[in-house]
Formats: structure tokens, C-alpha cells, sequence
């Protein structure tokens, strides 16, 4: 078996960890691997924003850590491998960064959905982060302009956390952190100097 070939046998996670590369878009889900399909430009160009802005700001406050995709994450041991968007953990949580893959749940998730993976993201990983305690779940779908932001709750169910009446939404897992719902649809998007400005980190 080489890198570029796809396993047919189930494999464990770590012989799926082991095949993977630091390219490979992959996911794997009671055994088997399951191959992603390529992002498009806005969906690339959406993860990379909110990528720049969240890393800046958690390594200006010193929360955590910021990784993006392709990064693996397994909340619990009887739950699949998978490769969200944009991943935060908090400084309290790094013991569970190891060096390819996030062993335990990040404390925020983002997906950016597409009409291949919309139902995927609100159906088996919804359970699935919800299951693993992902404290904070975002859902942002280009085509339909539309966000959910999930927090966990006391009773590990998540609940829809609605923005303010202005549009700004609050993390609840990254302190002070915030943004304007419409600067994800914007086209073009803020400029990432902008945005840092209005976190008061510049």
C-alpha cells in the first residue's frame, strides 16, 4: 500500500494515521477511510480568514492554539477520525495536541459546509462533536449564507447561541473574541489588518 493509494481493508487509526500524509484529506469513520473532496476558492478563502484572525488573537492573548485543515481530531476513543476546518484549543487542553492529531476535543470547531458535505456536518458530526465534548461548534454555509453557532451545555447537548441584535456573535470559548456575522458572506472579504484592528490587537 502507497500513500497515494486508497486502503480497501478497514484499518485502525493508527495504520490510518501512519498512511496519512500532512496533504492527505481524509477521514476515518469505523475503519475505513474516507476521502474528501478538494475545497473550493471561497471556502478556502473563508477558512484561511478566519484562520489568520483566530490564531493572531489566541497567540496575542495567550489562550491556545490555532490548526486548520488537514488536521486530524478524534474526540473519544469510539469515534471516528476527522479533519475539520479550523480547530482552537485552549492552553489548559495543548496535552491533547499531539504531533499529527488532536487526541480529545478541540474546545472550538468550525466547518464550513458545501453541498457535498452539508449533510455529513449537521448530521454525523454534529452527534459526533457533541458526543466528544467540542465545547463550541460553528456551522457556516456559503451557499445559503447562513451561520449556527452550537454551545455545549451543562446536560452535553448542544444549543443555538444567537448573535447579538447588531450581528455580532461572541465566542464563548474564546474570551472576547467576536465578529460580524455579514463579514462572512462579504465579497471580498474584510481585510485581515481590519479585522485585527477591531480586536484591538494592532
Amino acid at each position: 500500500m502507497t500513500k497515494l493509494e486508497v486502503p480497501t481493508k478497514k484499518l485502525s487509526y493508527e495504520e490510518f494515521l501512519e498512511w496519512c500524509d500532512e496533504d492527505t484529506w481524509a477521514e476515518w469513520v469505523d475503519g475505513e477511510v474516507i476521502m474528501l473532496s478538494p475545497a473550493s476558492d471561497k471556502h478556502q478563502d473563508l477558512a484561511d480568514f478566519l484562520t489568520a484572525i483566530l490564531r493572531v488573537y489566541a497567540e496575542a492573548r495567550g489562550m491556545g492554539v490555532v490548526r486548520s485543515a488537514p488536521f486530524q481530531m478524534r474526540t473519544g476513543p469510539e469515534l471516528s477520525g476527522r479533519e475539520p476546518d479550523i480547530l482552537f484549543i485552549a492552553k489548559e487542553h495543548l496535552k491533547r495536541l499531539k504531533e499529527t492529531y488532536l487526541e480529545g476535543p478541540a474546545d472550538l470547531v468550525i466547518e464550513i459546509t458545501s453541498p457535498e458535505s452539508r449533510l455529513r456536518d449537521r448530521g454525523e458530526k454534529f452527534a459526533e462533536y457533541e458526543m466528544g465534548g467540542v465545547k463550541e461548534y460553528w456551522l457556516l454555509d456559503l451557499e445559503e449564507r447562513r451561520a449556527d453557532f452550537y454551545i455545549l451545555g451543562a446536560d452535553g447537548r448542544y444549543r443555538l447561541a444567537d448573535p447579538e441584535a447588531s450581528g455580532v456573535y461572541h465566542s464563548h470559548t474564546v474570551p472576547g473574541f467576536w465578529l460580524k456575522v455579514d463579514w462572512l458572506w462579504q465579497e471580498p472579504l474584510p481585510l485581515v489588518l481590519e479585522v485585527l484592528k477591531k480586536l484591538e490587537l494592532i
